[in-house]
């Protein structure tokens, strides 16, 4: 493994890969209704939370910790122009799931990363990663080359934050194409390491550093912490 420390330079053999390449349905209801919508045509990791929106959140707090850094999002990449990251469209059709997302990004970093052995995932609308993500879910993996660590917090996991061996990408889109759509259904065949954060205590709250905005009510929610978090410097 390499040097993971979360004050260490970037690892060069992990690769980011955020997935940005869900429908939203429940952040645009009304949209989504619509038959001749554009399915691309809202993107809730665009939406603001502060100054900015949650997708350079997470771009902010993810690229520190990670070699190359991709956006894995379908449709027209241009609308990701300004965050200047390539953009990787699932190699399953049919929207099939984040594991999917998954599986672009390994093809991805296998094909343009040299030496990359891993990829990182975190979600699009996740705006307050832990700055040590990385570095906790390679060292929790250090003697099991082939498993699979999964962030947790307050006893929950979060299937879609995690680190994922390149290796396994031919049996993840087997899976995939047998028909397979559990995440965690998948990662328990190899291994799931479930490594677990602290909430982020501030102003007398906690807030779960894993907390994604899923609907307006979230997305209201998301913008009280995040005024709360960058208050408290956190």
């Amino acid at each position: 493994m390499p040097n993971t420390d979360a004050h260490s330079s970037p690892p060069p053999a992990i690769a980011g890969v955020i997935l940005a390449g869900g429908l939203s349905r429940r952040m645009f209801p009304i949209a989504r209704s619509d038959a001749c919508a554009d399915p691309h045509g809202g993107d809730k990791g665009l939406l603001d939370i502060g100054a900015k929106s949650m997708l350079a959140h997470v771009i902010a707090r993810l690229a520190p910790q990670v070699g190359p850094l991709v956006i894995n999002a379908n449709g027209d990449p241009v609308r990701f122009a300004g965050f200047g990251l390539p953009v990787v469209a699932d190699t399953i059709e049919g929207y099939v799931g984040p594991l999917a997302g998954v599986l672009a990004g390994m093809r991805w970093a296998a094909e343009n990363a040299t030496g990359t052995r891993w990829i990182v995932t975190a979600s699009a609308d996740a705006p307050f990663l832990p700055r040590d993500l990385v570095g906790r879910l390679a060292a929790a993996v250090t003697d099991q080359p082939n498993a699979i660590a999964i962030a947790q917090s307050d006893g929950d996991l979060h299937p879609v934050i995690g680190l994922w061996p390149i290796a396994l990408a031919d049996d993840l889109e087997a899976a995939l194409l047998s028909g397979l759509r559990k995440v965690l259904a998948w990662t328990d065949k190899h291994g799931t390491v479930p490594v677990a954060f602290d909430m982020i205590e501030v102003e007398g709250r906690s807030i779960d550093p894993f907390f994604n905005a899923n609907t307006p009510d979230e997305l209201a929610e998301a913008r009280r912490c995040m005024a709360l978090i960058e208050a408290a410097g956190a």
